[in-house]
């Protein structure tokens, strides 16, 4: 029975408990519902409110743009007005100019056919002027002005000798003492002999028998001693005598050691002839070599190739107004050097420019063109110092290029020049002088003019009345620029202009 009323029991509270479980939950579903609904209230409340929010945002916007449009816009009218106010007044401006300009030119117009009357009137003057001017003084326009021009030419004349004769004066008075002392000095250190040698042409013969042995049966035996050699034999011209002839001085030479081992040796016949001009050709050769090497020791040379050292070996036989050249190579080395020690300049270069400077003349006989030229290419071709070539070429120019130029050139008149050096014939002599006063007697205002000193000198009178003191430098001058031009001479010329007046009047 307890079990029994315990089960309803327990039933009966599980059924309320079911039914009160089932009122809470409808009560909390009642609950949510409604929170639901107020919260989609609420959501759309909020969603209203915002959709106001943005449309008055919307419109402020709306209402700033359209208030900054408005605003461009009347900065944009306003600026256009300024700019049209602008133009009309640039308008305004142009068209005041173009008045003004057209007025400008109205009065350049009217300035200038005032001109042109005056211009016409000032021409009009100009001619009385003009023909009252060639009434008084006798002389046309063409004539005036031919005497004015001339005047002034003898006044620009007049000033330029004026200049030139204070100029030189000036460079002669700053240069003359160093020159003396290089010069001096050069020549006191060098103490060479004077070589003036004359070439060899005949051979003494022992009787006129030999003369017959050389020509031979119907000339055999000279013609193949010409064929040989290359010389040209005179036999019947002096007597126990023979004469090379040969513009070869190398030629010759053989020619002439040839000959006399011939006559020494008296067997002369063509086979025998050509054995002895081998030998000799050979011996002359040797001769040339050990020249050079000599030559080159002696100027103290170093670096010339064994090619220009036989060459310079062949101016050994040949001669220069009766100067040897090879000698004078040598001294014109020495010069040189001592000279370029004395001014500062490449003492190599002038030295080995100096000894072969002639050169050239080895090969005159064989190749057309002045020595210096010549012997300038030939110089050219060996590796020789940068500036030797330039001295060899330029030593007879002008005008030159280096100092070393100017030195070998100095060197080589100096050689040349020295009392003794060279001779020459009596005929040429004479004629050398004849010429060099017959040229300084060309010139105006020239009265009489003497060449002394054995022609390295020449003094020219001149008349006073023509020639005054300033005038007669430049006269000088062109007589020296006229001599460098004209004549062929060695060494330099000395041109003396003397101007003279003598006032003579007699006591009674």
């Amino acid at each position: 029975m307890d079990i029994i009323l315990t089960a309803v029991l327990t039933a009966i509270g599980v059924a309320a408990i079911a039914g009160a479980l089932v009122y809470l939950r409808d009560v909390l579903a009642g609950r949510a519902r409604k929170a639901a609904a107020d919260a989609a209230d609420q959501a759309i409340r909020r969603a209203e409110e915002r959709s106001k929010e943005i449309l008055l945002e919307a419109k402020e916007e709306a209402l700033k743009a359209r208030t900054s449009a408005e605003a461009d816009l009347r900065a944009e009218r306003q600026e256009l007005q300024r700019q049209e106010k602008r133009a009309e007044q640039r308008d305004e401006d142009l068209t005041g100019r173009a008045t003004a300009l057209e007025t400008r030119e109205d009065e350049q117009q009217r300035m200038q056919s005032g001109l042109d009357e005056q211009q016409e009137e000032l021409n009009a003057l100009r001619l009385q002027e003009l023909e009252r001017l060639e009434s008084i003084s006798g002389l046309s326009l063409t004539e005036a002005k031919r005497s004015l021009l001339e005047r002034a030419e003898e006044d620009i004349q007049f000033e330029i000798a004026r200049r030139f004769r204070d100029l030189e004066t000036e460079a002669q008075e700053q240069a003359d003492e160093r020159a003396r002392g290089v010069v001096s000095q050069a020549i006191q250190r060098l103490a060479s002999d004077v070589v003036s040698e004359a070439t060899v042409s005949t051979i003494p013969l022992p009787n006129d028998e030999m003369k017959g042995r050389l020509i031979g049966r119907e000339g055999r035996n000279i013609r193949a001693i010409e064929t040989a050699t290359g010389v040209d034999l005179i036999i019947d011209d002096v007597p126990e005598a023979v004469t090379i002839s040969c513009f070869d001085p190398i030629r010759r030479a053989v020619a002439r050691v040839a000959l006399e081992r011939l006559i020494k040796d008296g067997r002369i016949h063509p086979a025998r002839i050509e054995e002895v001009v081998t030998k000799a050709r050979d011996e002359v050769d040797e001769t040339v070599r050990k020249a050079g090497e000599q030559a080159l020791f002696d100027a103290n040379v170093r670096g010339v190739p064994p090619e220009l050292v036989k060459l310079m070996g062949r101016l050994k036989y040949r001669q220069s107004y009766g100067q040897n050249v090879l000698t004078h190579s040598v001294e014109v080395s020495l010069l040189a050097g001592m000279m370029a020690a004395e001014l500062g300049a490449e003492v190599g270069i002038c030295r080995l420019g100096g000894f072969l400077h002639d050169v050239g003349k080895s090969l005159t006989h064989e190749v057309e063109g002045p020595h210096a030229e010549v012997g300038a290419d030939l110089v050219a071709k060996y590796p020789v110092p940068d500036g030797v070539e330039t001295t060899v070429r330029e030593h007879h120019d002008r005008e030159m290029s280096t100092t070393e130029s100017f030195i070998v050139a100095a060197a080589d008149a100096l050689s040349s020049a020295r009392p003794g050096a060279r001779r020459d014939t009596i005929e040429a002599y004479l004629q050398r002088l004849e010429a060099l006063e017959e040229l300084a007697r060309g010139f105006d205002g020239v009265e009489r003019c003497f060449a002394i000193q054995a022609g390295r000198e020449v003094r020219v009178m001149v008349t006073p009345d023509t020639v005054d003191d300033v005038t007669a430098a430049s006269l000088a001058r062109d007589i020296a620029k006229r001599v460098e031009e004209t004549l062929a001479y060695p060494g330099q010329i000395k041109v003396v202009v003397i101007r003279e007046s003598r006032s003579v009047e007699y006591a009674r």
